[in-house]
Order: structure tokens, then C-alpha cells, then sequence
């Protein structure tokens, strides 16, 4: 069998000072399978295009012209790959364009890894996430253990889809109370045990690993999402085609949370709030009736009204992204 190949893309906005850090644990990886490095700058203003060019020769950039978001710029990289041109500014949301025959879009790799820069990468992770996917043939995707520097888990690495109910626990702050009721909880599986293999309904788009024929399949990421929910989009629509998502909490990976929006957190949580929206418009709201669809839009607006609020009056070391 010819061995499995990775395309690895990373996005990147302002964060020159953590880039060079993930990129040299990459690089840095005992890995076995080959593997491509893509990076694309979201128009930053801190040099990190120019530290590429000078620094990492081997790495693939990609400059976009603008700020488009995470799934924008992601698509960039997407439509590389597969040997697409890029889509002009302003095109329709990228998860709804038209396929490129029946069997959709094809990527010359078997796996494709969307990693965020405010990562460091174990010299096996690699190597690990990718022999799971290889002996789980029903996985679309999985993602690691992501830690955060304080050594606690990044909640968001294993989650189940934002449904009105598992809304309503999350943002009552019902599921902060009980942590390890399996219903209640459902949205940050906290009832789970950090290390316990389980498939979910989504992982975290700062490490998932995607079957590139699976995301062939589904389409590139919806655009019309900026910095949040499109892993949850993507993964939902894995799933809707059959394909299973899987946290694996054998590979732990280290993730600066919130190295980019935090700069600019009121930004951040405004769009939090609004991908709660684009999420329940896109997959929920034909299923609900008005009334339900009416007060679950007035309570994502309430609750980012009131993280907006909240935010507003913490010293700036303590701002918040969501």
C-alpha cells in the first residue's frame, strides 16, 4: 500500500510572535508519513509573511488580500490543493459551491490537518492522529487532547452539535453547575473523562485532522462564518454524509487559546454570537417552529448582549473572546 500523505494548513492573522514556535514543532516531528506545510497570512500587519518567506522556505504561502475570516482563509489553501482557482471576494459561502462532478472536489493527500498557529505540536502527534484515521476507516475526522497552558482541557476540543437544548444548558449556565450530568453537560461532554476515546459531534479547527476524500465529499468551509463555528459546520455536514468525528486523547496538543482575538475580543465575541446564529439558521431553524426559532435568535442576542457588556468592564489582560 503507498504510504498515507498530509497536507498541514495553517491560517494565520498577527501572530508572528506564536507562528514560529508551531512551525518549528512541526518541523520538528518524528513523523513517518510526508507531509505539506501551507500557510496563508489573512493580510496581517506584523511581518509574519516577510518571516515566512526568510524563515521557511519549504512552507507554501498563500497572502490574501484581505481579512476574510478562518474559513476564507482556509479555503485558500483548499482550493490550491485541489488545483481550483481561487474564488473572487465577495462569491458565494464556499460550503455551498457547485461540485466538481460527482465524486466533488479531490485533493492529492489522503489527510488534510487545519492547525492554528498558537499550537506546539508533540514530535509524534503527527504520526499518532494519523495511524487512528488509518486503522478507524468510519472516522471523517478527529482531533487531540488540547491542553491549555495552565495544563487544564480546552473544553471546546470535544463538543456536541448547538442544539436549542444544549444551547439553552450552556448558556444558562446550567451545564457550568452540572458539570457531569450527561444530559446537561451534553455540550462540552464534561460527563466524559479526559481520556476516553469517544466518537462526538464535533472537534476543534485549531487541530482537525480531516479524511481528505471525506472533505472532498462535503465541500470546502462556509465562509459566511468568520472566526467561529465553521469546524462545527464542517463537522456536521461530515456527519450528515455518514462519516464519524472522534476526540482521541492519546495525543495531547498544547494550544495558546486566544492568541489572535484576543487582541480585539469585542470583535471576537460579536462573532461568537453571530455564528451561533448562521449555525441555528443553516441546520436547526427548518425543523423548529417560529416561535422556538424566535426565542432561541432572542437568547443567543441577550447573551452575547450580555458577554459584550461583561467584557467591557474587565482590565485588558482579562478580556474574554466568547
Amino acid at each position: 500500500m503507498p504510504t498515507p500523505s498530509l497536507a498541514i494548513i495553517i491560517v494565520n492573522f498577527n501572530t508572528r510572535e506564536l507562528l514560529t514556535g508551531c512551525l518549528d514543532s512541526l518541523f520538528a516531528s518524528r513523523c513517518r508519513y510526508p507531509f505539506q506545510v501551507i500557510l496563508v497570512d489573512n493580510h496581517s500587519a506584523d511581518g509574519s509573511a516577510d518571516l515566512i518567506r526568510a524563515r521557511y522556505p519549504q512552507v507554501e504561502l498563500h497572502e490574501s488580500r484581505y481579512n476574510g475570516g478562518f474559513g476564507y482563509a482556509n479555503n485558500i489553501a483548499l482550493r490550491a490543493l485541489a488545483g481550483r482557482p481561487p474564488a473572487p471576494p465577495g462569491a458565494q459561502p464556499a460550503g455551498e459551491v457547485p461540485r466538481t462532478g460527482p465524486a466533488g472536489l479531490h485533493f492529492p493527500v489522503d489527510y488534510i490537518l487545519f492547525l492554528n498557529p498558537d499550537t506546539l505540536v508533540p514530535a509524534d502527534a503527527l504520526e499518532r492522529m494519523v495511524d487512528f484515521l488509518e486503522r478507524t476507516p468510519p472516522a471523517g475526522a478527529a482531533g487531540p487532547r488540547m491542553q491549555k497552558p495552565d495544563g487544564t482541557l480546552d473544553l471546546a476540543c470535544r463538543r456536541a452539535f448547538p442544539t436549542p437544548l444544549n444551547a439553552l444548558f450552556k448558556l444558562s449556565g446550567l451545564a457550568r453547575l452540572f458539570p457531569r450530568h450527561p444530559r446537561i453537560a451534553r455540550y462540552n461532554l464534561t460527563h466524559l473523562r479526559e481520556d476516553q476515546l469517544a466518537a462526538v459531534d464535533s472537534v476543534m479547527g485549531a487541530f482537525m485532522l480531516v479524511r481528505a476524500p471525506a472533505l472532498g465529499q462535503v465541500g470546502l468551509f462556509d465562509e459566511r462564518f468568520f472566526m467561529y463555528g465553521e469546524d462545527l459546520d464542517l463537522a456536521y455536514r461530515l456527519k450528515a454524509r455518514g462519516w464519524q468525528v472522534f476526540y482521541n486523547p492519546a495525543v495531547t496538543v498544547l494550544h495558546i487559546k486566544g492568541a489572535s482575538s484576543r487582541k480585539r475580543s469585542t470583535q471576537a465575541i460579536r462573532e461568537f454570537y453571530r455564528a451561533m446564529h448562521i449555525f441555528y439558521t443553516k441546520h436547526y431553524a427548518a425543523r423548529y417552529g417560529p416561535l422556538i426559532s424566535t426565542l432561541v435568535r432572542l437568547g443567543i442576542t441577550v447573551r452575547g448582549g450580555l458577554a459584550l457588556a461583561a467584557n467591557a468592564t474587565r482590565p485588558a489582560a482579562q478580556k474574554r473572546v466568547s
